[in-house]
């Protein structure tokens, strides 16, 4: 997060991102704890613009097997094509899994809410699976075709933590 203070600016508070950057303009005159408030209101102001903005996928099921069939194309030269895809319960222990005999995909309803990098992040790596089973290095090597996959694992990490989720991954391997 980047703070920057303007003596131009009277009283009006913006917030933008600027990559992974929360950037909040204040005025010059603003007290420590006037800055401290506006920095928490623009947070939360942002993250509820960026939660309306999630991702159609989150509709239905029918969503969900339609944003796969776009990521495989984009990620995954259009190589792994699902069965079905589904959101299931809130699952104990992980975020989502693959079955691949059956090229069957979960996802935890808890991801509905979510930004739809996170999302997309989530359906790469399960889509990988379909490919590779096993959390090896040309798994790994796949999911990675994906540019904010290691951003959306911080995003899932510190979700579980927030949380107490205590969900430590994807799979039963993670």
């Amino acid at each position: 997060m980047e703070v920057r203070r303007s003596a131009r600016r009277r009283r009006t508070v913006t917030a933008y991102r600027d990559g992974d950057t929360l950037v909040v303009l204040i005025p010059a005159k603003m007290s420590q704890a006037e800055e401290e408030h506006w920095v928490a209101e623009m947070q939360r102001k942002l993250q509820r613009t960026e939660s309306r903005r999630a991702s159609p996928a989150r509709a239905s099921d029918e969503a969900l097997l339609l944003r796969c069939a776009e990521l495989s194309r984009r990620y995954l030269d259009d190589t792994t094509k699902p069965a079905s895809v589904r959101w299931v319960p809130p699952m104990r222990t992980r975020w989502a899994s693959c079955t691949p005999v059956d090229r069957t995909i979960r996802v935890s309803e808890r991801l509905r809410d979510v930004p739809p990098w996170v999302l997309d992040y989530v359906l790469v790596h399960e889509l990988a699976h379909l490919r590779v089973a096993q959390h090896n290095a040309k798994f790994w090597a796949l999911v990675q075709r994906y540019p904010k996959t290691e951003r959306a694992i911080g995003y899932l990490e510190g979700l579980s933590s927030a949380a107490g989720l205590g969900i430590t991954g994807l799979d039963a391997e993670d």
